[in-house]
């Protein structure tokens, strides 16, 4: 029997909420700029009852764990942990990028799962000039990470991109043109909805990737300090030849 799953996702502009349970996933979608703890729950409450189901009855609870809104990720966190305490349940932690690359190839028709490999870039706008990003990569409905999520300068996307040589870029389309210019690779416009979080956190789930409320953290990649040319260099030679 399919897993009942709760997830949520508020790193970014909008709320999004899913309840997967059985064959069904009830999903809710904020307004922009609604990612504030207090205008969360009741969206959450009105998901559970939607769905004629209460927390106790989920297997997991999963969060959008960034990188993302440093205020934005505290709340999914914050929600999930209260909810996986209260419940005995174990978490997962979902990586903005990766759901990205995930939405990005629903939107493609999946090619991967017709049997051929495909990689993703995935580029974020990270404010001051900066870019987050991410390689995945999937095979055979099989998700790889090549590169994990980092931190560019925004201008320094032209030359990642021809370093991993992606199938394509998954983000904000008109950001990512912006900042890639004529750059001869596609380009989709991804975004983070109650489904792709719930096929992602089944697909954890099933895999056993789940963590203790404790370990339910966001993943502030802006700590990290930004590679270097050098280091993305020998980075990339992982990548294609």
């Amino acid at each position: 029997m399919a897993p009942t799953i709760f997830a949520i996702d508020t790193a970014g502009e909008r709320c999004a909420l899913a309840l997967a349970h059985g064959a069904g996933v009830q999903t809710l979608l904020g307004e922009a700029g609604h990612t504030h703890l207090e205008l969360v729950m009741p969206m959450i409450d009105r998901l559970f009852a939607r769905g004629r189901l209460r927390p106790e009855q989920c297997d997991a609870f999963a969060f959008g764990s960034g990188p993302g809104s440093f205020t934005g990720l505290r709340v999914a966190c914050t929600i999930v942990q209260g909810l996986a305490l209260g419940t005995g349940r174990p978490t997962i932690a979902l990586g903005n990028l990766q759901l990205l690359a995930v939405a990005a190839d629903a939107a493609d028709g999946g090619p991967a799962a017709m049997g051929r490999r495909c990689r993703y870039f995935v580029a974020t706008d990270a404010r001051m000039e900066q870019a987050y990003w991410a390689v995945y990569e999937q095979e055979n409905g099989v998700w790889t990470e090549a590169a994990p999520p980092s931190l560019c300068e925004a201008g320094d996307l032209p030359r990642m991109i021809s370093l991993w040589q992606p199938d394509c870029c998954a983000g904000n389309a008109s950001w990512i043109h912006r900042h890639i210019g004529e750059a001869a690779v596609a380009v989709r416009d991804a975004v983070i909805e109650g489904a792709i979080l719930a096929r992602l956190a089944r697909d954890k789930f099933a895999r056993g990737e789940v963590l203790a409320p404790e370990l339910a953290l966001p993943a502030y990649v802006r700590e990290r300090v930004a590679l270097t040319v050098t280091e993305r260099l020998a980075s990339a030679a992982g990548g294609r030849s």
